[in-house]
């Protein structure tokens, strides 16, 4: 909501020029909402057909086939340099094979709505590790609470008063984890690939490409070639891969580069009362009072761990590498500004 995913970078700036995108950018930033909302759904769909690592290999094949073709339009060249690969590797492992594959796992057994606000809490994991890992990214108390608040709510959404009376703790075990290893994966871009000079595009096409061989090995170790396709669950894959992994990672790119990160990171707090809502209305899944106040909790803590001081604002040349989805996002841009960051949502 993990999230993987701005306005000043070392590598090529998007082009300036009297044209303008057709959609206004409130437009693109709704629809990127539903896309990552929906991507929930999805994968709920796709693993009523297919095993889950099949479901995260579809994924990212579309989703890398759509970023390829973003490439040859672009007429960009994927990066070079075998330092350059083998940390993309790393942060394709991180940002879009494991928490993919385990966000797939978890909804075998819990509800798409439940994954949804699962992954809300990436903002919260990504603050606590940067308490021991991005020594420059000291928290305010106003942060320190929402991270407490954060918390209380993901207790809420669990029903910690109960026992956890009910709740599958393997699937939402995974789910949460797949939430934490965003910001893991993002820690590791952040030292690793900032300033490489190549483009947002290129870098992200070639993360989703790594991740895709991963999981071409893992898949057939694990599952068995299917003996029938499944038409509904297979178009939720495709979905699931050109809208939520592909084409939204594009729309993203232009609204960063367009109203900056700080606007287009609000994308965070609509995916899972989407995520909830779709999950409701088209899978008919029930909620319990303490899902929905539990999420507002969360939200409201997240929200609170992106206030920054004023003299914190990005500096202008920052790094420019590639992250993830669904997800949350997908491949997103990483900048100085440790508030976009923890841009990524989804799954």
């Amino acid at each position: 909501m993990s999230t993987a995913t701005t306005a000043a970078t070392s590598g090529p700036a998007p082009a300036a020029g009297p044209s303008r995108p057709r959609l206004g950018w409130r437009l693109r930033f709704g629809a990127l909402s539903l896309i990552w909302g929906f991507s929930f759904l999805f994968i709920k769909v796709g693993t009523e057909g297919y095993a889950p690592f099949q479901v995260t290999l579809g994924r990212l094949v579309f989703g890398t086939a759509v970023l390829a073709a973003a490439l040859a339009v672009k007429r960009q060249r994927l990066p070079r340099g075998a330092r350059t690969w083998g940390h993309l590797a790393v942060a394709a492992f991180l940002l879009n094979a494991l928490p993919f594959s385990l966000f797939a796992y978890a909804e075998l057994t819990i509800p798409s709505t439940l994954a949804g606000i699962c992954n809300a809490t990436s903002p919260l994991w990504g603050m606590a590790l940067s308490l021991v890992a991005l020594s420059e990214d000291r928290p305010t108390r106003v942060r320190f609470a929402g991270l407490g608040l954060g918390f209380i709510g993901v207790l809420t959404v669990l029903g910690a008063w109960q026992g956890f009376h009910g709740l599958d703790v393997t699937g939402t075990a995974m789910a949460l984890l797949a939430s934490l290893s965003y910001p893991i994966g993002w820690i590791h871009v952040r030292r690793t690939l900032a300033g490489t000079g190549d483009s947002h595009l290129a870098m992200t096409g070639a993360q989703l490409l790594l991740a895709t061989a991963q999981l071409a090995v893992v898949t057939p170790l694990f599952t068995s070639f299917p003996t029938h396709f499944a038409l509904v669950p297979l178009l939720a894959v495709a979905a699931l891969g050109t809208l939520g992994t592909g084409l939204a990672v594009l729309i993203q790119y232009g609204l960063v580069a367009e109203v900056g990160p700080t606007t287009a990171q609000m994308v965070t707090y609509f995916i899972p009362v989407i995520a909830a809502a779709a999950g409701v209305a088209v899978l008919g899944e029930s909620l319990r009072w303490s899902t929905p106040v539990g999420a507002v909790i969360i939200l409201a803590g997240a929200s609170l761990t992106q206030v920054r001081p004023r003299s914190a604002a990005p500096r202008r040349g920052a790094g420019n590498c590639a992250t993830s989805h669904d997800g949350a996002a997908d491949g997103r841009r990483q900048t100085a500004d440790p508030a976009s960051r923890r841009f990524q949502r989804s799954a």
